[in-house]
């Protein structure tokens, strides 16, 4: 009979064969020295290379790593998700595998889970190898979703953390389709507690988090947490309606007392080019919101599982498909 498992750790993958032995050598060495149970969870998220086939070799060899593939590309805070709705352990640990956030952090998280935290996550003090860009526009994110919600996010942080099993439980209900996940963990509140670090540069292969993943993450993150956008539409129509008000004063000031003035044509043009830029984007914004509401009242399971190895017959309850 085998024993219970004290840590579960969640590897979100997409075409990592280039890093995926490395990554697995380093989780290996720490978790041995924690000298207790545990499981190497790998989310496959679609990958089109060979990672899934490298991680099925791997567990010929080692029972402690589980593999979970889906049918397609749902995305990383999806694959995360899923991991921790398959884990099994007392704490649950979600680390990227492109090693730019070390996992010889694990023992320290492990440590003050041990005192009492029920989250413990790891912050970033500097990021190597990233691009001047990309670092001024996560700046610019973490402060501006920082200002948006009521909830205390912490900036500067990624989803390499561990989690309580208690909060993982509570995760598992929270039935929200575009997940942000690290915003859903300070929202549950509980005991937490920062570890810093300066990350690394990736080993190898490629970033997976393009342009276009990345707005869609931050955008997640907002309006998941915050109705500040629809907030700010609100008040861009009242600035709106006030200007006209006040344009509208000097332009009868300006015919009784002679002054001349812009051609009518020109003034109506550029009132429409106004007016239909702030109609549009108010009503993008508002649109989004709609889009997500749509999403959750479908009820599409929020990933579809192809298959797996070493989980037995477990089902998540996220699958109805």
């Amino acid at each position: 009979m085998s024993l219970p498992v004290q840590y579960s750790i969640v590897i979100p993958v997409y075409n990592e064969e280039k890093v995926i032995e490395q990554t697995y050598g380093r989780l290996k060495n720490v978790m041995e020295s924690t000298k207790a149970t545990y499981e190497l969870i790998f989310v496959d998220d679609g990958s089109e290379d060979l990672t899934s086939e490298i991680i099925k070799n791997l567990r010929n060899q080692d029972e402690t790593i589980k593999l979970l593939s889906f049918s397609r590309n749902f995305g990383h805070q999806i694959a995360i998700t899923a991991g921790m709705d398959y884990a099994s352990g007392d704490a649950v640990i979600a680390i990227d595998a492109d090693l730019q956030d070390p996992p010889e952090l694990i023992p320290e998280m492990i440590a003050k889970w041990k005192e009492g935290y029920k989250v413990v996550y790891a912050k970033r003090t500097k990021r190597k190898g990233e691009t001047f860009f990309k670092k001024q526009t996560a700046h610019l994110f973490y402060r501006l979703l920082h200002a948006s919600t009521d909830i205390e996010i912490p900036v500067n942080t990624g989803d390499f953390r561990l989690l309580d099993k208690k909060v993982c439980s509570l995760l598992k209900k929270l039935p929200e389709k575009n997940r942000y996940v690290r915003g859903l963990v300070s929202w549950t509140g509980f005991r937490q507690v920062a570890i810093e670090y300066e990350r690394d540069e990736r080993v190898g292969g490629e970033t997976k988090y393009t342009l276009k993943k990345m707005f869609k993450l931050s955008w997640d993150g907002l309006t998941s947490f915050s109705f500040k956008p629809l907030e700010i539409a609100n008040y861009f129509g009242i600035t709106l309606v006030l200007a006209g008000f006040v344009y509208l004063a000097i332009l009868l000031w300006r015919e009784f007392s002679s002054v001349s003035s812009l051609s009518g044509w020109q003034v109506v043009l550029d009132i429409q080019f106004l007016m239909s830029g702030i109609i549009l984007t108010t009503l993008g914004i508002v649109g989004q919101y709609i889009g997500r509401i749509y999403d959750e009242t479908r009820d599409r399971p929020l990933y579809i599982v192809g298959e797996t190895f070493g989980l037995g017959k477990k089902e998540s309850p996220r699958e109805k498909v």
